[in-house]
């Protein structure tokens, strides 16, 4: 029974570290983009225009 309450305090950081294996592998291309000057200036703009869309359509969704 002792076995089985250990491995039940497995599962968080099991979800944690690969909940944040899985931010890393999706964020290493936006990574590497940032490294080319050109490139710098579109990625910060479309992650701004993301935010901005996102806002807007919770704003109106909200009904704010």
């Amino acid at each position: 029974m002792n076995d089985f309450w250990t491995n039940i305090l497995r599962y968080p950081r099991f979800f944690i570290s690969s909940l944040i294996g899985l931010i890393l592998v999706i964020l290493t291309p936006f990574r590497n983009l940032f490294k080319t000057p050109k490139l710098r200036v579109f990625v910060i703009l479309v992650l701004f225009l993301s935010i901005l869309t996102l806002y807007t359509i919770i704003k109106n969704m909200v009904g704010l």
